[in-house]
């Protein structure tokens, strides 16, 4: 099978899987992962399907909207790669992006090791979608999902949390920021990454200021 027609199958797949999905982890979540994966690549000495495929399926079940269920979307990944004849290397590689690309594993000090660069594309591209004005949009769309406060000064931020304390936080959405969005930047792999978090971290950090002021009551 050629690259694009499986591309196209893939991007069908996850069309259809998501189209019911939170709007910060839809379709087109997806497609600006996809497309800024994309992005760095021309920048990167990577497998470029490889990318694309981890790109496309990477939220395929997202576990925040599965019970915690972090073997799902592996699993359903690889019946789907499998299904297309990929071959086993390329379908393991994938699998392994998607198990390991995810912030809050990062903070598993326990996990598994697994590395490749493709690996940092695609989480690059990723956490990129995390940070500026889709971050903020993001974040506040899935706390008010979630009915979380927009923010409660009684409730400090934990920026240095277990995977556990991670997974189970319901804090205010502005916590977010702190424990999680302010923190992209100086993770980012790829040097393509680390241009374009520079601006978005400066746009999140303008609108902090500028909520924390309207929350008191200043200007």
């Amino acid at each position: 099978m050629k690259d694009s027609e499986l591309i196209e199958k893939t991007i069908a797949f996850v069309k259809q899987t998501l189209q019911n999905a939170e709007g910060g982890h839809d379709w087109f979540h997806i497609e600006r992962v996809y497309n800024t994966a994309k992005l760095i690549s021309e920048h990167e000495q990577v497998d470029v399907r490889v990318v694309a495929l981890a790109a496309l399926l990477h939220d395929i079940a997202d576990p925040k909207f599965h019970g915690g269920d972090e073997t799902l979307g592996p699993s359903m990944a690889r019946n789907f790669l499998e299904s297309q004849h990929l071959d086993h290397d390329d379908v393991l590689h994938v699998v392994n992006i998607i198990k390991h690309m995810s912030f809050k594993n990062s903070l598993d000090q326990n996990s598994d090791h697994f590395s490749s660069k493709e690996l940092q594309v695609v989480q690059d591209a990723d956490r990129l979608d995390a940070m500026g004005a889709i971050g903020i949009a993001r974040a506040f769309n899935y706390g008010g999902f979630k009915n979380r406060p927009l923010h409660d000064p009684e409730i400090p931020p934990k920026p240095k949390m277990s995977k556990e304390e991670y997974k189970k936080s319901n804090a205010p959405t502005i916590n977010h920021f702190y424990e999680k969005l302010l923190l992209l930047k100086d993770g980012m792999y790829t040097e393509t990454a680390r241009k374009i978090a520079d601006g978005r971290h400066r746009f999140m950090m303008a609108f902090l200021d500028r909520f924390h002021s309207e929350w008191t009551g200043y200007e």
